[in-house]
């Protein structure tokens, strides 16, 4: 982990430019101690504050309203594309006009109004358990609601964003009937919807379901945990990467824009382009075992030992919004 929290020593000199005494005011719902140490590591570089708040997503862009014109947000920081587009939809984040953020970040990953950039991807991948399911039997997102996998399925609830983003990209998947896939899913689950992906994975392992749909970095965590018990459910499973031979795997993101009232948003451009740099993206993907968003930068050993996977190069805005109607056939599907 120490690799994590150095200072950015060998970031561009082109970064200088930065440097002045002001502050940048940062609402984020990552909560990473090497997030902390980058931000920390901005400030050295620039001289620029970061000034930290937490919370939830949608807690922060509730913040966010109810301040109004008087909000000292500049950067609002949420995990899921959904909720990036649930900020941009209540009018908190502005237009950016910067080439270095067009240059690092693929269109597929930034709003195509530049209202909000990906930072960091993740994946939505099956956990399985290998004494009841040979990995041959796994294919796609769509073959998990047939008949096959009655009774074997285990994933969260309808009101997890992430749920919601997966049953977004079916909509706009060719050739997918999202309304059937959630009806079969209901109809295939192991249990009732319950707990988080982390929670599901540890389901898989007491056998109360042979399949969990899960984000991929839960897995990692268990993986890197000390903890004897976690380890024990991490080498009872194994992951595998649905839709390989087709459009890919469901990819979902964390990532920022800036904020409409903010008063520092020269500061807060400066902050989100810090973030896109060779090193910041290896340590601010790799603090959660998440894939970067540029080019070329390595990932964490945990990822690293997943092997190559295709990844589904769906603009990540149609997450947010096809959000709407995705809620509306997992509520018709009954999937509570």
């Amino acid at each position: 982990m120490s690799r994590y929290i150095k200072v950015l020593a060998s970031l561009s000199l082109a970064l200088a430019f930065f440097a002045s005494a002001q502050e940048v005011n940062v609402y984020s719902s990552r909560h990473y101690d090497t997030d902390i140490a980058l931000f920390e590591s901005f400030t050295d570089l620039t001289g620029i504050e970061v000034n930290l708040i937490e919370g939830g997503s949608d807690e922060l862009i509730e913040r966010i309203v109810s301040e109004g014109d008087n909000s000292p947000a500049d950067v609002l920081i949420t995990v899921d594309a959904g909720r990036l587009w649930r900020a941009q939809e209540a009018g908190l984040l502005t237009t950016v006009d910067s080439p270095v953020l067009n240059a690092a970040i693929p269109e597929n990953l930034r709003d195509s109004d530049n209202e909000w950039f990906a930072l960091t991807r993740r994946v939505r991948a099956i956990v399985y358990n290998p004494e009841t399911v040979d990995p041959s039997e796994l294919s796609t997102y769509e073959d998990l609601a047939t008949d096959q996998w009655e009774g074997r399925v285990l994933i969260r609830s309808s009101n997890n964003v992430y749920n919601q983003s997966l049953v977004a990209s079916l909509i706009a998947a060719e050739g997918v009937d999202a309304e059937a896939w959630a009806n079969g899913i209901v109809e295939n689950l192991a249990r009732p919807p319950q707990g988080g992906d982390t929670d599901q994975i540890r389901a898989v392992a007491a056998g109360e379901g042979d399949v969990a749909v899960v984000n991929h970095y839960y897995y990692a965590r268990l993986i890197a945990s000390e903890d004897p018990a976690d380890q024990e459910v991490a080498n009872a499973v194994d992951i595998f990467f649905p839709n390989q031979d087709g459009r890919g795997t469901h990819v979902n993101v964390s990532g920022a824009g800036v904020v409409a009232t903010g008063p520092n948003q020269t500061n807060a451009i400066r902050f989100i382009e810090f973030l896109t740099t060779p090193r910041a993206q290896e340590i601010f993907a790799g603090g959660n075992n998440e894939l970067p968003v540029l080019e070329g930068v390595e990932v964490s050993d945990i990822v690293e030992n997943f092997g190559d996977f295709k990844t589904d190069d769906l603009n990540v805005s149609a997450l947010g919004e096809n959000n709407p109607e995705a809620v509306r056939i997992m509520d018709r599907a009954g999937w509570r």
